[in-house]
């Protein structure tokens, strides 16, 4: 019996690269980040040509027996240095979406502020994408699980194996949606 898999067409996703400078050998290369302030997913994409391949991700924490102040200087500090290190053209953040936890809501919001401003101060262009249009530029289904995003990462990233993290998964997927402007 054949697997059935559900979400976009790789070949048809592809033929939207994103315009970029034609003098630019690195291609376009997107940082993705989805924001928190315990863990905090990364993911770093390059589309050059018709390729579209992950350079990097992962998540990072800050310690919870910091302040909350110092929390967020952490966070400034990993942004800072994602953008020296990689040299991105655009960064993408997640939107933030939150039914329940108030509290929870607040210090995510805090930190996204200090990501959006780090992003700011590089001076690079800064998308934002809500979760629905993550999902959908992904999978096809913008209700779509965790588990249906990570693997279509592995599919249209061409990993090894699945994020193990579901906050390196999102932020993949933050990034390429970036790259295709959501």
């Amino acid at each position: 019996m054949k697997k059935h898999f559900y979400g976009p067409d790789p070949a048809r996703s592809l033929s939207r690269v994103p315009q970029m400078d034609r003098n630019d050998k690195m291609g376009l290369v997107v940082l993705g980040i989805d924001p928190g302030f315990g863990s905090i997913g990364y993911g770093i994409v390059r589309v050059k040509g018709g390729d579209v391949r992950a350079l990097d991700y992962g998540c990072f924490t800050t310690p919870s027996g910091l302040s909350f102040p110092k929390r967020l200087m952490l966070i400034y500090e990993k942004v800072i240095e994602f953008v020296a290190t990689y040299q991105p053209s655009r960064i993408a953040i997640e939107k933030l979406f939150f039914e329940k936890n108030t509290k929870t809501a607040i210090d995510v919001s805090q930190a996204r502020g200090v990501i959006l401003l780090a992003a700011a101060l590089s001076g690079l262009p800064i998308i934002e994408c809500t979760p629905l249009q993550v999902k959908l530029a992904v999978t096809g289904y913008g209700k779509a699980e965790k588990r249906q995003v990570q693997h279509m990462m592995k599919l249209l990233l061409n990993l090894p194996s699945l994020p193990r993290q579901d906050d390196a998964a999102d932020a993949l997927a933050i990034a390429y949606c970036g790259a295709f402007m959501c």
